[in-house]
């Protein structure tokens, strides 16, 4: 399942993305970037309009703590 993930964010790699990570205590982050790296672990996402580099672990798509979707194209 976790190898599924890592092919899924590969092809994801370099595309504008907007993502959501629930984290401790019901805390709610919304950001859009790109996924910059894919490791054996983890995935660096760099955000947008900022020089900022986030991580995190497959393990984190699967158990739905953080989702991602594409960002649409505004011009349309």
């Amino acid at each position: 399942m976790i190898s599924k993930i890592k092919d899924n964010l590969i092809e994801l790699q370099g595309k504008p993305l907007h993502f959501r990570f629930n984290g401790a205590r019901n805390q709610i982050e919304e950001f859009d970037g790109c996924i910059e790296n894919t490791y054996n672990y983890i995935f660096t996402i760099k955000l947008d309009g900022d020089s900022r580099i986030k991580s995190f672990t497959y393990s984190d798509v699967l158990i739905e703590n953080l989702e991602i979707t594409e960002l649409q194209n505004k011009d349309t």
